[in-house]
């Protein structure tokens, strides 16, 4: 039987993120959606954004799939813990990549985009994204981790980047929605996929779900500000051996 794989795009991506990491050859059903405020699904009328919120859109979108394994990048990790901690009989797997969030609301690497969210709501979007560049931040960034700063700065190129910086405010000072007691309990084949050269994707906190999670298996990659192909490349290729083991372990 094919397995289905709901894996979600992280802040600021779409399903063309989520297409860009997935493996042409798994042998797998991917289902992935536009969380609200992304590509062209509406902001709705909740508030505030927050991961739970999302979690529960994405759990809309796999009704008659009874199980299958959660996934997703950044956002999308925490997307798909929430629902393996909340969902434990829907969950059969967990492939997070390149995790933001542990256990912690608002988590010191969530303050470049709070950052830029406060400058969208305050600036139109090309003087944002001088201020953001020319700022402390921005200056740390260009030196430490430049894919993170292509990606903050790509938020002001979005279309009305004020509203969505609403979207990036919320999420940023928001909750994971879920506790240490609660990831501790899990049991489920779990993959994790870090890299280095990141802020806003810490090693230390894939780490420390690695080793709250019984199992887990932790994977680094080459970092995207280093070689964004082969990035690519062993993301997709940890996620297909992943895929091929919980495939031999599912009756």
């Amino acid at each position: 039987m094919m397995q289905t794989v709901l894996f979600q795009h992280g802040l600021g991506g779409d399903d063309a993120q989520a297409a860009a990491n997935w493996p042409e050859t798994a042998d797998a059903l991917r289902v992935t959606i536009n969380c609200r405020g992304h590509k062209e699904t509406t902001l709705g009328p909740d508030r505030p954004f927050s991961i739970p919120l999302f979690a529960r859109d994405a759990l809309m979108a796999m009704d008659g799939h009874d199980r299958f394994i959660a996934g997703g990048i950044s956002m999308g990790a925490a997307i798909s813990l929430y629902l393996a901690c909340h969902h434990p009989a829907r969950v059969t797997g967990l492939i997070l990549a390149r995790p933001a969030w542990s256990f912690t609301s608002a988590p010191a690497n969530m303050a470049p985009i709070a950052e830029m969210a406060a400058l969208l709501k305050r600036l139109p979007p090309d003087a944002a994204r001088a201020e953001f560049s020319s700022g402390e931040t921005g200056r740390r960034l260009a030196l430490e981790a430049p894919d993170n700063l292509a990606s903050l700065l790509g938020y002001a190129d979005k279309p009305q980047a004020a509203l969505f910086a609403e979207v990036l405010a919320d999420i940023a000072a928001g909750s994971p929605g879920v506790t240490r007691h609660e990831v501790e309990a899990l049991r489920l084949p779990t993959l994790i996929i870090v890299n280095d050269h990141d802020a806003v994707h810490p090693r230390a906190c894939a780490e420390t779900l690695a080793a709250t999670i019984p199992g887990a298996r932790l994977v680094s990659v080459v970092p995207k500000a280093l070689d964004r192909h082969r990035h690519h490349h062993e993301v997709k290729a940890a996620i297909a051996d992943f895929l091929a083991l919980h495939a031999r372990r599912t009756p």
